[in-house]
């Protein structure tokens, strides 16, 4: 079982040195030879210390005495060689009978103990007359798989006594001599570990050694024992704000935690770079590193060559170097610089001339001196282009308010009395620092590659580089080119492509401003006035050369242009602030003092010590702090484990489920799982919350299959495709989404052939519609023109010179309306407003003796337009015509996305024309849809009641089931907090999938957050920063609405959850409970505070238990075919049922409380029959109301006495919404609400109503409460 116990922070603790036999040597030649001839030395290992020192078996066996044992039993471990050993108990009265021993162990895979020796002395090592100060530097080792481990080495001296050889401390020579010089030895202690704890062990090692340079000879290898032993008992600490305390006298050392999670340890200071380079220099260290150049660090340092590289290798993060990766080369490594391939190393200034003169191709950076060169045999050097100006003048703006000298912190302080205040204060300073600086760089990275998620394709995993090479600037181009076709951003783009909410995403939405949340979603394809004007007004290195941008899903459109968005928000947005970050206050845990000796026994001791002190901690934590009760939970699993107490640690690792299911340790739980005794596995069966766990785990592997993580760029087909074929490739190529337009492509170009499409045909589509795109965004409109427009407005087609009844020139046609662009002089005349034509006729203007083919569109504000088109007139006869209609429609359903869905229809229009030799306008209008739609008539009541429509399933391939809703009202109060002041409006989707909203905006804040990936039922918000879910998959899912992430779960229920209610007794969470149902008749009461089980109790003989409402502290439940009022205990109280003329039981499928009419309302499953109960009397229904049209009711609300029912009709109209007079018990209103069912209800302060529909549908409308 021994391979499923964690590490401590030390993986392997070596001594190195000058081998035993060449001290001896020296010492016997100095009187012949002087000192000289003997000072340059080889270094060898002379000790090696292994996880785990003590065992079970040492106690059993009497060795209880001994210190440690090394014998390895540690499975991840492969044996690399044998040294021989020595046994360190023997005394030396018996040294001249020791018999050396020799010890087989293994050691960590990638740790290489022969070159080891050369990276703990990479300079020369010789013998001194006089002790020099210690020194520290810094290792990286790197396996095959990529997986990094990190070193700490100290060099120091120790005085060579006569007659004395240091090794395991015992007397290995005589030697006397009375002229014996005053020699020292060179000595290293290096620590590895699987964290790069770079500050915390060198502090270790600075304790160290105050004890190991001043004790005598035979204590020394004890001491380092003892200090390797120690180390390997420390745990490391969970991402978050615990920091692990552990006292090696005489300093406390700090372990600290990753406080954001987002961002990788930082235990060093990593403003060192900024204060050795220019912020310009930085620029270009980093571009060579984008770019995967083979890069030197170069200084006199060997610390900093390690310090320095890691910081580089932190400001790009998330990116991250994927190739060879040595920090410190010796001087026996020096010809790993000859390798070809990419990589970053560091070496000894001392070589700088060398390097430069004899090996071509490098980057080299001096540390030392601030400065890059090139070595480079030809005398040219390599070409490197600048970083993206924008950002580059961002990232240079503000470095410069960064404070980087301690010292100046210290002007109004007085002298610290305390070594530990001081360093507290020091490490405080430190810490805040590191966190600036790596926001500083992520806001680079961000801003560099911000625009990628535009040009991605997330269904076929298609990142279009091509077109995002086209939108960048001229200047910028050449840097991109290099950049894209590199491992690094490979990588990255796996993890945009796999919707990876790590620090890029959570920075890109924070910085991203509220007016651009749209085009994260819907690419801006044309250069908008705004933007026409800002080129203007860059120098021409800077000019935006933006190409038409690969479509992803719909082409964007000034949405908010007509919809304004102040006039369709809840509440007015207050606002434009971006979001803050919060400041998280980080705790500190002092870890039990170390008991000696370090047997088996007072290990032991140690971590019951632990135990104890967590326990404590734990149950003085409030659940509010569930996160840090999560670390606490997390350690005191640990510590069980090394106890071998397995369920107990299971029980803990059960309990991050409700505190921060984001430091679960899902691998170490299976490994624990796989190897529990017999006996403890029937124990672990015998209790529900370790039997619910464990099936969990088993669950989770048996449905493990392996994530598609490739990225391909598209590319165009040589093979015939049939239509599942070309839809395919059309959404791959990003030229739209939606399947139905794609379908009726497809119609479109097979006019007159079979129903398969040529590549020949493809290629001629898709190379005219990225030929209109290049010239589309060639137009540059003067001043005079843009003036006119709407900053938000792009022009989409333009015409050829025309003569027309305005004047000679071009016809413009934006999201919006139709122009005149003048010839000659510019001037702008406008045509007409889309939603301002009246009709649009082909007609022919007599010029003798032709007659040529012309456009008329009618308005009610001017005299008709006349355009002479000739070729072009049937063209554009169908873009006017389907873009009126699609105004027409939007402003019927109160939908602006039906505006984008014309434009990209007019704009496949004009592809198919191009591309197609004959029958050409005929195979156009095939996309024509919204035309033919046109006289599709909405009700008057549901025009008047419909306020606006919204689309939560915007980025996805086609639109996704909304299956509940709920309403968040938002701080309006705080308009610091920026966008999280704003309402909310959440909208489960399907497979798992939330979005949420922005209600003042109507955009989406969060495009997915991920809960399981089964149908969500429903939701609940607890308080203002809890969201719980309930899923098909048994679990109820817990948002952070701050953090807006899924880090809890509660996992009792064993069947689908179908609902929730609140008990609200006070604004505290503790006195909040939550019940929640299962299909299968369990209900469950939640204490909100702790999120522990208060009762639960199983309604009997229920298969289908649906959904429950609280009312005067009874519980109603719906169980099919029966409503039962139920006590909190669980005992049934009342039965509701209703009959059918034939006998057969009615089935219900929801039902209201009307609290201040003490009325219950039921809704029919299957039939549109609504009935009004007196709860005095159950007996039978004393209302019954008939909705027409209606075949069965999904949900229903309640608001402003009017009762709110969502149905699925009997028509094509298949969503209906019926609002019923509470008082008068009559159908106030029938709303033509959805083309699919309508699945959710939800209220927004008692002024609207807002209903989600079917995957037919997937929309979510908005209605005014009269």
């Amino acid at each position: 079982m021994a391979e499923v116990l964690p590490h401590g922070i030390l993986e392997i603790c070596v001594v190195m040195g000058a081998s035993h036999e060449k001290l001896k040597e020296i010492c016997q030649a100095i009187p012949k030879d002087g000192i000289r001839s003997h000072s340059y030395l080889s270094p060898e290992i002379r000790s090696v210390h292994v996880p785990p020192f003590v065992s079970k078996e040492d106690s059993r066996f009497g060795n209880s005495d001994q210190s440690f044992t090394r014998i390895s039993r540690r499975r991840s471990f492969k044996k690399k060689k044998e040294l021989k050993y020595t046994n360190p108990a023997a005394t030396n009265a018996n040294v001249d009978h020791i018999e050396t021993q020799s010890e087989e162990f293994s050691i960590p895979s990638n740790i290489d103990l022969q070159g080891l020796p050369q990276l703990c002395f990479p300079g020369e090592l010789q013998i001194e007359t006089e002790a020099k100060e210690d020194r520290y530097h810094f290792l990286v080792f790197t396996d095959v798989f990529g997986t990094r481990t990190y070193g700490v080495a100290v060099q120091f001296y120790r005085l060579i006594e006569e007659g004395n050889s240091f090794q395991h401390g015992q007397t290995n020579w005589n030697v006397h001599n009375q002229r014996m010089s005053t020699l020292y030895a060179p000595f290293s202690v290096c620590v590895i570990s699987k964290f790069p704890y770079y500050t915390a062990l060198k502090d270790c090692l600075s304790s160290l050694m105050v004890h190991a340079k001043t004790c005598q000879e035979l204590d020394f290898d004890h001491n380092v024992r003892q200090f390797a032993a120690k180390l390997a008992l420390v745990p490391s600490p969970p991402s978050g704000t615990l920091h692990l305390v552990f006292n090696l006298n005489p300093l406390l050392i700090v372990l600290p935690s990753r406080e954001d999670p987002n961002y990788p340890m930082a235990d060093l200071d990593i403003h060192l770079p900024l204060l050795c380079f220019k912020p310009k220099c930085i620029l270009q260290i980093l571009t060579c590193i984008l770019m995967e150049q083979r890069i030197v660090f170069l200084s006199a340092d060997w610390a900093l060559l390690t310090l320095v590289a890691e910081c580089f290798i932190l400001y790009l993060h998330p990116l991250q170097w994927q190739h060879t990766y040595v920090p410190i080369l010796s001087k026996e490594m020096m010809d790993f610089l000859m390798a070809p391939t990419a990589f970053l190393m560091g070496c000894h200034i001392d070589y700088f001339k060398e390097v430069k003169s004899e090996i071509e191709g490098l980057i080299l950076v001096n540390i030392d001196e601030g400065t890059i060169t090139f070595s480079n045999l030809a005398a040219t050097e390599p070409d490197i282009p600048e970083m993206p100006s924008q950002a580059a003048e961002c990232f240079a703006q503000r470095i410069e308010s960064l404070q980087l000298h301690y010292d100046l912190e210290l002007s109004h302080l007085g002298s610290s009395t305390d070594i530990s205040n001081l360093r507290m204060r020091r490490r405080n300073w430190q810490q805040n620092l590191n966190l600036t600086i790596q926001e500083l760089f992520l806001v680079l990275v961000v801003n560099m590659f911000r625009d990628v998620s535009d040009y991605l394709n997330y269904e076929y995993r298609v990142f279009n580089s091509e077109e995002f090479l086209k939108t960048r600037t001229v200047s910028d181009q050449p840097f991109y080119k290099k950049v894209l076709e590199t491992y690094i951003f490979h990588s990255f783009l796996k993890a945009r492509l796999s919707r990876k909410m790590d620090a890029f995403s959570h920075m890109e939405l924070r910085i991203c401003p509220e007016s651009n949340r749209v085009k994260m979603r819907d690419n801006p394809r044309r250069p908008t006035m705004e933007q026409m004007v800002m080129r203007r007004e860059y120098h021409f290195d800077h000019l935006v050369t933006k190409r038409f941008a690969a479509s992803m899903p719909n082409l964007p459109v000034d949405i908010w242009q007509d919809f304004s968005a102040e006039h369709l928000s809840i509440r007015k947005n207050k606002s434009e602030h971006a979001m803050k970050k919060s400041t998280k206050s980080v705790r500190t845990l002092k870890l039990p003092e170390f008991r000696s000796p370090l047997n088996y026994s007072s290990v032991i001791a140690w971590y019951t010590d632990f135990i104890n002190l967590l326990s404590k901690a734990i149950n003085t934590t409030g659940q509010e702090c569930s996160s840090l009760l999560a670390r606490y939970y997390y350690l005191r699993g640990l510590a069980y484990l090394m106890q071998e107490k397995y369920l107990e640690a299971l029980s803990d690792f059960q309990n991050l489920y409700k505190t921060d299911l984001d430091i679960f340790p899902k691998e170490l739980v299976k490994k624990v799982i796989g190897v529990l005794p017999p006996d403890q596995q029937s124990q672990a069966g015998r209790k529900p919350e370790l039997k619910r766990l464990i099936s969990i785990m088993l669950e989770k592997e048996q449905n493990v299959t392996a994530s598609d993580e490739h990225v391909k760029k598209f590319e165009l087909p040589k093979t015939h495709m049939h239509q599942e074929d070309f839809l395919k490739r059309i959404q791959e190529s990003g030229i739209v989404k939606d399947v139905g337009t794609i379908l009726r492509l497809f119609d479109a170009l097979t006019i007159g052939h079979l129903k398969q499409i040529d590549p020949e045909t493809f290629r001629d589509f898709y190379n005219f519609w990225k030929e209109s795109e290049a010239e589309a965004h060639e137009v540059n409109l003067p001043l005079e023109v843009i003036e006119y427009l709407d900053k938000n407005e792009s022009v989409f087609k333009l015409s050829s010179a025309v003569k027309t009844n305005y004047g000679v020139g071009k016809i413009a046609m934006t999201q919006k309306r139709l122009f005149l662009l003048k010839e000659g002089r510019p001037g702008y005349v406008e045509i007409s407003k889309f939603r301002d034509i009246m009709e649009v006729q082909n007609v022919s203007v007599m010029f003798f003796p032709l007659r040529i083919p012309a456009l008329k569109i009618k308005t009610a504000l001017k005299e008709p337009f006349v355009g002479n088109l000739k070729t072009e007139r049937d063209l554009w006869q169908l873009i006017v015509k389907e873009m009126w209609a699609g105004r027409t429609m939007a402003d019927k359903h109160k939908d602006p996305q039906y505006i984008q869905e014309a434009l990209t229809n007019v704009l496949l229009m004009d592809a198919v024309v191009g591309c197609t030799q004959s029958r050409a306008i005929y195979a156009a209008s095939k996309l024509a849809y919204f035309d033919q739609m046109r006289n599709l008539v909405v009700p008057k009541t549901t025009l008047e009641t419909l306020k606006h429509k919204i689309n939560p399933s915007a980025d996805q391939t086609s639109p996704q089931a909304v299956n509940a809703l709920l309403y968040a009202p938002g701080n309006p109060n705080y308009p610091e907090e920026g966008a999280n002041a704003n309402p909310k409006l959440w909208c489960a989707l399907s497979e798992g999938k939330v979005v949420l909203m922005d209600a003042a905006s109507w955009c989406i804040q969060q495009h997915c957050i991920q809960v399981g990936n089964s149908k969500l039922n429903c939701m609940l918000g607890v308080d203002s920063s809890q969201l719980w879910i309930g899923s098909q998959d048994s679990c109820i899912y817990i948002i952070n609405t701050c953090s807006m992430s899924c880090n809890k779960q509660l996992t009792e229920h064993c069947i689908d959850v179908t609902d929730m209610v609140l008990e609200d007794q006070g604004s505290n969470l503790s006195q909040k409970c939550v019940y929640s149902c299962s299909l299968d008749g369990s209900v469950i009461c939640w204490d909100v505070s702790t999120l522990q089980i208060k009762t639960n109790f199983q309604l009997s003989n229920c298969y289908r238990l649906t959904a429950i409402k609280l009312h005067n502290c009874m519980l109603w439940c719906c169980v099919g075919d029966a409503l039962l009022e139920v006590k909190k205990t669980g005992q049934v109280f009342r039965t509701l049922m209703l009959e059918n003329p034939n006998g057969s039981r009615i089935f219900f499928s929801c039902f209201l409380v009307l609290p201040g009419k003490n009325q219950l309302v039921t809704g029919c499953a299957d039939k549109g029959e609504v009935c009004f109960w007196d709860m005095e009397n159950l007996s039978k229904p004393w209302q019954k109301i008939q909705l027409q049209d209606c075949s069965s009711i999904n949900c229903m609300i309640f608001v402003k006495n009017q009762v709110w029912i969502g149905s699925k009709g009997l028509d094509k109209a298949n969503g209906k919404i019926y609002v019923i007079d509470a008082d008068k018990y009559y159908v106030e209103k029938e709303l033509v609400a959805h083309v699919d069912m309508v699945r959710a209800l939800c209220a927004a302060e008692n002024k609207y109503v807002l209903s989600g529909a079917g995957r037919e549908d997937g929309k979510v409308a908005i209605w005014k409460v009269e």
